[in-house]
C-alpha cells in the first residue's frame, strides 16, 4: 500500500515532466534532421536529446515504467557513441530514434490514462542494440588545436573540440570569459544561471567549466566559471550580460601546428560533465485549479454587477454615493487586475501548442511522396489553455489538407516552375488585447472555384467568402480517393464549426490559383470572461463581445436607403436597409426585427458594423449602454440552441442575458432575405 500511495504521489509530476522531455526529443530530433540537408553542426541539438532520454530513464524508472527504461537505455547508447565521435547522427539513426521516441510517448499515454504497459517492442529494441557505431558519420578530419589552457582543454569532449575548431575555422568570433560569483554581483542579480541565459541569447554557449581557484577579493568563495562562447554581439554586450570587464575576455585562436605538448582532451565514461545551474521558479498546477479560479472570478464580476445596480437605486433615491462610487471604482481595476493574472496563468505558448505539429508534416511526407516545409512564425503569442485546446485539431485538419490538397508533387512543381520543395506556414499574432489572428497559408496550387462548384452542385463562387461557403460544406470532398488522412468529406466543414461555433471566432479565406491559400482565424485568447457590449434592443437588454464589432455608428449621421416593403402576405423581413459608409454599401439589418421583437419607435438610433471573412454587415439597435466584462455562459442543449445566441450572462439584474453571435446573425439574415426575394 506504501509503494501505491509513494507512486500516485510522483504520478502528476511525472506526467508533466515525460510530455516536455519527450516533446524536447522530437524537436531536437527534427533539428538534427534539418542540420542533415545543410550539413550544418548537430552538437547541441545531439547533447540536448541524449539529457532529454537520460532524465526521462530516471524518471520512469521511479515510477516503475520498465519498458520506457529500456527503450531510453538503447536510443542513450547511440546517442553516447555520436557524442564521443563527430557529434553528428546519421538519417537512418534518426530514423531509429524517432521510432523510440513515438513508442514511449505511447508507453507514457498509456500511463496516463491507467492503462496496461505494453512490454519495448523487441524488434525495435533489437534494431537499436545492432545499429552499430559504424552507422555513424565516420569522424571528419580535425580543423586543428585550439589555443586554451591545457586545464581547460582537457575538459571539453572531443566533440566540443571539434566544434570550437570549425567554428573559428569558418572566421566565427570564440572567446574565453572568466565569471566570479561574488555577493555583490549576486546582488546585481548576476548569478551563474542569469549569466548564462544572457549569454546564450546574444550567442552560443559551448561549454561552462566550473574552476576552483584561490580566493582572492574578485573571487570570494574561490570559484570560477569559464563560459567558452561564440557570439559576433560587440564586447560592450558581452560584457554587460556576464558582469565582466571586457578587457579580461581571451579571444580562442587556432594553433598554426599541431603540438606534441598539447594534451589530447580526456575520455570519459560517464555521461558529458557541465555544470547545470539552478531551475528557475516554476509550480506546476492543475488545470482544474485554475479553472475553479476562474469560476471563482466569473461569480466575483456577477456581483460587481449586482453592486453597481444597488448603487445605481441608491442614487435614484437621491442618496450621496458618491464614496461608493469611488469604492466601486477601485474594485472594478482591481477585478480586472485579477482576471488578466488568471488569465495569463491560463496561457499557454502558440509555439508550445504547435511543436508536434512538424513530426506530422514530416510524416505526411512520406506517405505522400511529397516535399514539404513547415515554417512556424508565432513570436511570443499566447493562448487561454481552453482556446488552445480547441482549436489546436483545427490548425491539423488545415496542415493535412494543405499537404494532401494543396501542395503539388514535385514533378508538378518542377513543371510550374516552382521549387520542389512546397511551402506551408502558420503565423498568428495578436490583433488587439482580446483577439489572437492565427494563418495557415501554402504556395500551392489554389483552389478551382468551378470545380468545387461542379462537386457541390452549386453555383461557381466569385470571391474567397464564396469559396469558404461551397469548401465547408458538410461531406464535401475534392479528392477523389480516400487517402489515410484526407478524402473522406470530413475536415473543413469540422474547421469551421470549431473557429466560428464553439469559439465564436471568425474563418476567412484567401486563394489564388497556381499560388496558393491563406486560411485565417480570428479567435478570442479567452472563452469564459469577455469584453462585451452591452445595449437595449426592442426594450430587452443583449450582450455582443467587443472582438466581433468592427465600429459603432450613429445612424442620425448617415445616409440611408429603404428597400421594399414586404408585400401582403408575405413573412416578415429583416427590415433590410442599406448604409452608405465610406463609400461602401452595406447591408443594415434591424436587429428587433429580425429578433421578432417589438421595433423601436425611433429607427435612427445606433448601429453595430460586422466584418466576418471581409464582408461588412450592419444590425440596428436602441442604445449603447456601455462596455463591461461579462461571463459567458454557453448553451450546451441541442433543443434550446439557437444560430445568433452565443450564450447568456447576467448584467447584474438577476435576469439571464442573452449574448448574441452577430456573424451567425448575419448568415441567418442574409439567409432570409434571399429566401423572401425569391418567393417575392
Amino acid at each position: 500500500m506504501t509503494s501505491e500511495l509513494n507512486r500516485d504521489e510522483f504520478t502528476a509530476g511525472y506526467l508533466v515532466e515525460a510530455d516536455e522531455h519527450v516533446r524536447s526529443a522530437v524537436s531536437n530530433l527534427l533539428a538534427v534532421e534539418n542540420a542533415l540537408r545543410t550539413n550544418a553542426p548537430q552538437h547541441r541539438a545531439v547533447r540536448e536529446l541524449f539529457r532529454s532520454l537520460h532524465t526521462l530513464k530516471g524518471l520512469s524508472a521511479m515510477v516503475g515504467i520498465d519498458p520506457i527504461v529500456d527503450l531510453a537505455h538503447e536510443m542513450e547508447t547511440i546517442l553516447r557513441d555520436a557524442d564521443r565521435s563527430t557529434g553528428k547522427l546519421s538519417a537512418p539513426a534518426v530514423e531509429l530514434l524517432l521510432k523510440g521516441v513515438r513508442a514511449i510517448e505511447q508507453r507514457v499515454g498509456a500511463f496516463a490514462k491507467k492503462q496496461p504497459i505494453a512490454a519495448a517492442p523487441r524488434k525495435l529494441l533489437e534494431a537499436l542494440a545492432d545499429f552499430q557505431r559504424g552507422s555513424l558519420p565516420a569522424p571528419a578530419e580535425s580543423s586543428g588545436i585550439i589555443a586554451l589552457d591545457p586545464d581547460v582543454l582537457a575538459k571539453l569532449q572531443p566533440v566540443e573540440h571539434e566544434h570550437l575548431a570549425t567554428s573559428v575555422a569558418a572566421g566565427k568570433r570564440a572567446l574565453r570569459i572568466d565569471f566570479y560569483p561574488s555577493p555583490a554581483r549576486s546582488d546585481a542579480g548576476f548569478s551563474i544561471t542569469t549569466v548564462r541565459e544572457k549569454l546564450s541569447a546574444i550567442g552560443e554557449i559551448v561549454r561552462v567549466i566550473p574552476r576552483a581557484v584561490p580566493k582572492s577579493e574578485d573571487a570570494p568563495g574561490g570559484l570560477a566559471f569559464v563560459l567558452l562562447v561564440l557570439s559576433e554581439a560587440s564586447e560592450a554586450e558581452l560584457a554587460n550580460a556576464s558582469s565582466t570587464d571586457a578587457s579580461t575576455f581571451l579571444p580562442i585562436t587556432l594553433l598554426s601546428e599541431p603540438s606534441a605538448a598539447s594534451p589530447e582532451p580526456e575520455q570519459s565514461d560517464d555521461e558529458p560533465e557541465e555544470f547545470t545551474p539552478a531551475s528557475k521558479s516554476v509550480i506546476r498546477v492543475d488545470v482544474a485549479r485554475l479553472d475553479d479560479a476562474l469560476d471563482k472570478l466569473s461569480a466575483l464580476v456577477v456581483t460587481r454587477f449586482k453592486l453597481s445596480h444597488a448603487v445605481q437605486r441608491l442614487r435614484e433615491q437621491d442618496v450621496d454615493v458618491r464614496e461608493l462610487n469611488a469604492i466601486l471604482a477601485e474594485n472594478h481595476r482591481q477585478l480586472r487586475d485579477l482576471r488578466a493574472a488568471i488569465t495569463k496563468a491560463r496561457m499557454v505558448s502558440v509555439n508550445e501548442l504547435l511543436e508536434r505539429v512538424p513530426l506530422l508534416v514530416r510524416s505526411m511526407n512520406r506517405a505522400t511522396g511529397k516535399q514539404v516545409k513547415l515554417v512556424i512564425d508565432a513570436g511570443n503569442a499566447e493562448l487561454d489553455k481552453a482556446v488552445a485546446e480547441r482549436i489546436f485539431p483545427a490548425i491539423v485538419h488545415l496542415i493535412r489538407n494543405a499537404v494532401d490538397h494543396a501542395i503539388e508533387t514535385p514533378a508538378e512543381r518542377t513543371q510550374l516552375g516552382k521549387s520542389i520543395e512546397g511551402t506551408i506556414t502558420v503565423s498568428c499574432h495578436e490583433h488587439s488585447d482580446t483577439v489572437l489572428e492565427i494563418c495557415v497559408s501554402d504556395d500551392g496550387r489554389g483552389i478551382d472555384g468551378t470545380a468545387l462548384a461542379r462537386r457541390s452542385g452549386r453555383p461557381a463562387p466569385r470571391d474567397g467568402a464564396g469559396m469558404l461557403e461551397l469548401i465547408t460544406l458538410p461531406g464535401l470532398s475534392t479528392l477523389d480517393d480516400a487517402t489515410s488522412s484526407s478524402g473522406r468529406g470530413m475536415g473543413m466543414d469540422i474547421v469551421r464549426r470549431i473557429v466560428v461555433d464553439v469559439l465564436r471566432g471568425d474563418l476567412s479565406l484567401r486563394t489564388q490559383p497556381g499560388l496558393g491559400s491563406s486560411f485565417t482565424m480570428r479567435l478570442p485568447m479567452s472563452i469564459s470572461i469577455l469584453d462585451s457590449f452591452s445595449f437595449v434592443c426592442g426594450a430587452q437588454a443583449f450582450a455582443v463581445p467587443v472582438s466581433i464589432v468592427d465600429e459603432i455608428i450613429d445612424l442620425e449621421t448617415e445616409s440611408l436607403v429603404q428597400t421594399p416593403a414586404p408585400k401582403h402576405g408575405e413573412t416578415a423581413r429583416a427590415d433590410l436597409r442599406l448604409l452608405e459608409r465610406r463609400g461602401e454599401a452595406i447591408p443594415l439589418f434591424g436587429l428587433a426585427s429580425l429578433l421578432q421583437l417589438t421595433p423601436p419607435p425611433n429607427q435612427r438610433g445606433k448601429a453595430f458594423i460586422i466584418r466576418p471573412q471581409g464582408q461588412a454587415f450592419a444590425f440596428a439597435i436602441d442604445r449603447v449602454l456601455g462596455q463591461q466584462e461579462i461571463v459567458v455562459r454557453p448553451i450546451e442543449d441541442p433543443l434550446v440552441k439557437v444560430t445568433g445566441v452565443a450564450g447568456t450572462t447576467d448584467l447584474g439584474d438577476g435576469r439571464p442575458t442573452l449574448v448574441l453571435d452577430l456573424i451567425g446573425l448575419s448568415t441567418l439574415a442574409v439567409a432570409t432575405s434571399t429566401h423572401q426575394r425569391k418567393s417575392a
